[in-house]
């Protein structure tokens, strides 16, 4: 799945000195009702190597690709109520953009390193790569 990170990743490490990294990608809905651009809010926990990735790596606003596995759970909060949650446990992050164009745009929406410029078809020079 690809989406934008909702904010700065949330890093702690366990005793044993294991990072684990906990962020929100905003997915785009491929359909809507209406054509209203809808999005959901997927929670991902990334642990280890993953995860001092996410955390050094990872900025509010950049566009990430991420495969994992779901995995729910529940907990009972301070009030006695149970909580249910579901998460993807990312097995595999990369970048969907370059760095420059994140920068450039604030980590917003901008250019993708899919969006190339086109070649003129009068070009009469030979192109340095086939």
């Amino acid at each position: 799945m690809r989406g934008r990170l909702c904010k700065e990743p949330e890093v702690r490490y366990t005793q044993d000195n294991m990072c684990i990294a906990r962020y929100t990608l905003a997915v785009d809905r491929k359909f809507s009702k209406n054509d209203d651009q809808k999005a959901d809010f997927i929670p991902c926990v990334a642990f280890g190597k993953s995860g001092e990735f996410a955390e050094k790596y990872f900025r509010k606003g950049m566009s990430v690709a991420v495969s994992g596995r779901i995995q729910t759970g529940s907990y009972t909060n301070k009030d006695g109520q149970k909580v249910y949650t579901t998460d993807v446990i990312i097995e595999e992050q990369e970048f969907t953009e370059s760095k420059l164009a994140s920068n450039n745009n604030g980590g917003g929406h901008g250019k993708s390193v899919d969006d190339f410029m086109s070649v003129p078809d009068d070009m009469d020079e030979d192109l340095p790569f086939t």
